[in-house]
């Protein structure tokens, strides 16, 4: 019995042992994962700490050694010396019998031989299911190499599809709102699908050749406050299919763009130091409708815009020329601009040259030039018969001007040098509604020289000399400032006139104030067709 049990001692211990440290190498696939996944932690080192001396004297000693089977080999690695030397002689002796000589195992003995089998076949088992987990991770990590070398995985990139929005702007549909975020360059990546594109008050001093181009539904691009010159733009805007309006004001441009669409309505160049305009710029733009050069150096002074510049632009409506350096209203302008802003240049002359046929003109504001009477010729208006609003406020004019387009409904002739005027200076102004002489020299206004505007509404008088209240204002008339004179009567036909018993006045509003009456030598009788008292205001 002592032999049986020194020789279920000798095969036990070495098989627990095998069992509870598995000397498999993990080294290969710790370092493909290393290499292949720069985050992992993992360190299969740390489960194998080297033990210290107290735990290597409590440890078991294996009775063989195990050793990495090859490559195509399975199963448990195979028992290759008995270390007989710590077995004890008792058991050797046992171990060299001959079975013959041996007794028969008792009952105990079997369950214990065929625990013995359960443990080899278990030992098989982790080792197979090792070899495996081996092969199947090395596979992986090799497949996962060769993807990453060959680039089968490639990154998405999101830019210019429908649903990215680059980071610096704001994206609403297909609208993109990238002002005010100081970018240099047209951010990366706005969306081929949008509309409007809105890059204004930022830093960009360039736009890349064919960038929009490719923005076929691209309507409205602003990129007004920016610091964009000539060489930086050119070709950019060209072959835009659909782009209606485009904001290039308070830049550095020194001339108008050459390459602009066909498609373009609406162009904004102001702010900027212009001083040379081309006809060929216009070329493609036959159905531009507003546009707008104010606040640029264009005429340098002493001279106007090249004749016949502006004709190819044949739809044209809205031309704003405010602010720049024309010393003439420019010639062979298109006949379709309904209307034409020329304030703040130094214009002298009006010549008839301006439009050469019947104008669609309705509005003209030449304020703040320096046009004389001699400079508005009679033929300067003789083709704006449709002309309903005429500003000349700011100019130095010394009589209210002849040969005005009857048609006019809205007449500014404020702080010029007018000092007098005529019975006749507005008789065949039928259709004048609203009509200003404020900020002038004004001593004397004849007698029902506003009688024959039978339907003016207001009438500003403000700032002049004048010593009385006009006689025989306008039955229809609402409002009369005539605030800041030096009046001190009023007679009694200036407002109540037509006989014993005038029709009720239709003034709303009378201001007197800043004037030289006396309220107690005023006649009552001069005021008696008018609403009340509170009308007028002293």
């Amino acid at each position: 019995m002592e032999e049986l049990t020194l020789l279920l001692w000798v095969l036990m211990v070495p098989l627990q042992s095998f069992v509870l440290q598995p000397r498999v190498d993990m080294t290969p696939i710790e370092d493909l994962v290393r290499d292949t996944d720069p985050w992992s932690d993992w360190r299969p080192e740390r489960l194998r700490e080297t033990p210290t001396a107290d735990e290597e004297e409590a440890m078991p000693v294996p009775l063989y050694d195990v050793t990495h089977p090859p490559a195509t080999q399975h199963g448990p690695p195979p028992i290759t010396h008995f270390i007989t030397s710590q077995v004890p002689e008792s058991a050797s002796h046992a171990l060299a019998q001959p079975a013959s000589h041996s007794q028969d195992p008792a009952p105990e003995a079997e369950e214990a031989i065929s625990l013995v089998d359960s443990e080899l076949i278990m030992v098989q088992s982790v080792t197979d299911s090792s070899q495996t987990n081996l092969r199947e991770g090395e596979s992986f990590v090799s497949q996962a190499m060769e993807e990453k070398k060959e680039g089968t995985n490639p990154a998405y990139f999101p830019y210019f599809k429908d649903n990215y929005c680059p980071p610096e702007c704001a994206c609403y549909g297909r609208v993109v709102q990238c002002s005010d975020k100081g970018v240099e360059k047209v951010p990366y990546g706005i969306p081929h699908n949008s509309r409007y594109i809105l890059l204004m008050n930022n830093l960009i001093d360039g736009i890349q050749l064919d960038l929009l181009n490719v923005y076929l539904s691209m309507e409205f691009l602003v990129l007004s406050n920016n610091r964009l010159t000539d060489g930086s733009i050119e070709g950019a805007f060209e072959g835009i299919p659909a782009l209606k309006r485009l904001y290039l004001d308070r830049n550095l441009l020194e001339s108008v763009p050459t390459d602009l669409p066909a498609s373009l309505e609406e162009l904004r160049l102001d702010n900027n130091r212009l001083n040379v305009m081309s006809e060929g710029a216009w070329a493609h733009c036959h159905g531009l409708l507003v546009l707008s050069l104010s606040n640029n150096s264009l005429g340098n002074g002493n001279d106007t815009l090249p004749a016949s510049v502006l004709s190819p632009l044949a739809s044209l409506r809205t031309l704003s020329l405010d602010r720049n350096r024309l010393a003439s209203v420019p010639l062979g302008l298109p006949l379709s601009i309904r209307e034409l802003y020329l304030r703040g240049n130094l214009i002298q002359k009006f010549p008839g040259e301006a439009f050469m046929g019947t104008s669609e003109l309705v509005i003209l504001d030449l304020s703040a030039n320096r046009l004389t009477n001699h400079g508005l010729l009679r033929e300067s208006l003789l083709n704006a018969t449709h002309l309903e609003s005429l500003n000349l406020e700011g100019n130095q004019l010394k009589k209210v001007p002849r040969h005005l387009p009857s048609s006019l409904k809205t007449l500014n002739l404020e702080g010029n040098l007018i000092s007098s005027v005529g019975k006749a200076s507005f008789l065949h102004l039928s259709h004048l509604e609203h009509l200003g002489l404020a900020r002038n020299k004004i001593t004397r206004v004849a007698s029902g020289a506003f009688k024959g505007l039978p339907v003016l509404h207001q009438l500003d008088l403000c700032h002049n000399a004048l010593r009385q209240v006009p006689r025989q204002l306008p039955r229809g008339l609402h409002l009369v400032a005539l605030t800041h004179n030096k009046i001190h009567s009023v007679p009694r036909d200036a407002f109540c006139w037509g006989g014993s018993d005038p029709d009720l006045s239709s003034l709303v509003r009378v201001q007197l104030e800043h004037n030289l009456i006396d309220l107690g030598h005023l006649d009552a009788k001069a005021f008696h067709c008018l609403r009340g008292f509170q009308v007028v205001h002293f």
